[in-house]
């Protein structure tokens, strides 16, 4: 950490930490899951088939899916290579399937077909771990969840907010930091602000509304016009 912030006292980093989240809802006050759906279950299917794709590939997918499957036990019992044809572009196509199925036979066995709207109900789902359930929990059921998937673990790390690896950790961390009715709305603004201003190779820090506020200030580049031409309007999703 750059020696301006050498030292800071935990009440300085959560001042820091708020002033940061602050920042962003500024910059992106229209910051959204990029996921669509309608329901608690297809925003579950879609976030377990988003893991190693876009989501601009599972929405493309979705329409199809989601057509063709509407309950629980529809997907319980679908056919499994019809699926795995449908989901196939999303790449991991037959442990996906799998997922997707599993998950449907316990919502079935467990809940009478409903998605539950609680984390430790959620995270016993197969292929749901705490980063899909969280998605699940605020986006479908307004339950406050911090999501730490690449972008916001690359970008808590940046903000020395945490030093740790773990996505767990990196969520308990960030959740001391700021209030919980603000998780979810942090979390997507952390994604989106990692897909178009701080990348993992060259962030464009020139540009970067947080510079005042970030001990990584500096990776990338700083040339304002030249960090300028590195933003990106929208995704990558």
């Amino acid at each position: 950490m750059p020696r301006s912030f050498a030292g800071e006292s935990p009440l300085a980093l959560t001042r820091r930490a708020r002033r940061i989240s602050r920042a962003l809802a500024e910059t992106y006050p229209d910051a959204h899951c990029e996921l669509d759906f309608t329901t608690p279950l297809e925003l579950l299917v879609a976030t377990i088939l988003s893991a190693q794709t876009t989501d601009v590939r599972v929405n493309l997918v979705t329409p199809v899916l989601f057509a063709k499957y509407r309950t629980a036990a529809e997907y319980a019992g679908a056919d499994r290579a019809e699926m795995e044809t449908i989901v196939a572009s999303t790449g991991f196509f037959r442990a996906k399937t799998n997922s997707v199925m599993g998950m449907a036979q316990a919502l079935c066995e467990r809940y009478g077909g409903e998605v539950p709207a609680k984390l430790d109900d959620l995270v016993t789902l197969p292929g749901v771990g705490r980063k899909t359930a969280n998605v699940v929990l605020g986006n479908a059921f307004g339950v406050p969840g911090i999501t730490v998937d690449t972008h916001f673990g690359r970008l808590s790390r940046r903000f020395g907010w945490t030093a740790e690896a773990d996505p767990v950790k990196v969520e308990h961390a960030v959740g001391a930091l700021v209030p919980k009715k603000e998780w979810t709305d942090l979390s997507h603004r952390m994604i989106w602000h990692g897909r178009r201003i701080c990348f993992a190779r060259k962030p464009a820090c020139g540009a970067c509304p947080l510079a005042a506020l970030c001990p990584a200030y500096g990776e990338g580049e700083t040339d304002p016009e030249q960090a300028r031409a590195l933003v990106k309007t929208s995704g990558p999703r």
